[in-house]
């Protein structure tokens, strides 16, 4: 018994009990590891998609917030065919850094409301026609008021006298040039 060291086996005997009950444990926590890391992972790349798909909302929200401020300032500055003016200044008009609607001109950025006022007055054929009428309209569509009974669908029947037939017709001409012109 001198020559046995006991310390030394038992202490030999708890550093190989050690590393069995570790090796045993050991796989467990690789195992728990690797899917905590899949997990993360997952969540990483569902972050990113987030932060995309919010980038392109915001994006979008930015482009039609943008489209709506000029075509109200073409409206308002009696642009007729805004569709196709839109169209041509669209790509000028950009956000600023104060977050208000800039335009890129000659002269540098300049606020949106005159930089479309600039563009419509010298494009004057988005405006709406100045003068109505042209060759071939008469100077006067009206049919001169007709005195009588005033024309009704109930009045309009087949057998008709020829005055009363041209009274009707000259109602309906009374009606249409009012219509045409907005009256």
């Amino acid at each position: 018994m001198e020559g046995l060291d006991i310390q030394a086996i038992v202490r030999q005997a708890i550093q190989e009990y050690a590393a069995n009950e570790q090796a045993k444990t050991e796989p467990a926590y690789k195992v728990e590891l690797q899917e905590e890391r899949k997990r993360r992972e997952q969540l990483e790349r569902r972050l990113n998609e987030v932060v995309e798909e919010n980038k392109r909302s915001r994006k979008a929200a930015d482009e039609a917030e943008r489209s709506s401020a000029v075509r109200a300032e073409l409206h308002r500055l009696g642009v007729a065919k805004v569709d196709i003016a839109f169209k041509a200044v669209q790509d000028g008009v950009l956000r600023g850094e104060d977050g208000r609607f800039v335009a890129r001109g000659e002269s540098g950025e300049v606020s949106l409301k005159e930089y479309l006022s600039s563009f419509v007055s010298q494009n004057p054929e988005f405006l709406p026609a100045r003068i109505s009428g042209g060759s071939g309209i008469t100077a006067n569509l009206k049919a001169p008021p007709s005195g009588g009974e005033p024309i009704t669908l109930d009045r309009i029947r087949p057998g008709m006298s020829a005055e009363e037939m041209q009274r009707v017709r000259e109602e309906i001409v009374r009606v249409a040039s009012q219509t045409l012109r907005g009256l």
